[in-house]
């Protein structure tokens, strides 16, 4: 019902975490390379477990590529901590694409200025600076799902 872009993910358990949760929620994961390991890797396995192999995954070479494939851009959503608008603020629909950024650098601010009205944070205390990815990832999710419960639930449940 939804996808997930990572766009150069970093950290092999956190895809493979950011993995299964796809699985449960019905999510359609697309990767967007560099990716910062190989998807072989044990901790990508060990984190996604028997999950893995259930995944719908899309792995594309470059964010030129994907969006050959995805022209929609009206319904992308980038996860920032660059934007004061909080992600329940954004109003989602099925199809959507939410797009999270590598755990060391974020999404471009090319990107982000592109879309700056499609631009979400997770409000966070003053004393923090960013949250896990796949944490971050689950909360996004879970509220595009909460907002259309009634349509996900005939399609998923």
């Amino acid at each position: 019902m939804f996808h997930i872009v990572l766009v150069h993910p970093q950290i092999p358990t956190n895809t493979g975490a950011i993995g299964r949760l796809c699985v449960n929620t019905d999510t359609t994961l697309h990767l967007i390379e560099p990716i910062g390991f190989s998807l072989d890797e044990k901790a990508v396995r060990r984190a996604g477990l028997d999950y893995w192999k259930l995944l719908k995954l899309k792995v594309w070479k470059s964010f030129e590529e994907f969006l050959e494939a995805n022209p929609q851009s009206d319904r992308f959503f980038f996860a920032t901590t660059k934007t004061q608008t909080p992600y329940f603020e954004q109003q989602f629909k099925a199809g959507d694409f939410l797009f999270f950024g590598s755990e060391t650098s974020g999404i471009k601010s090319s990107l982000l200025n592109a879309y700056a009205t499609q631009c979400m944070t997770i409000p966070m205390g003053k004393e923090g600076r960013s949250l896990n990815l796949a944490i971050s990832t689950g909360i996004i999710l879970y509220e595009a799902i909460r907002q259309n419960f009634n349509t996900y639930s005939k399609d998923v449940m």
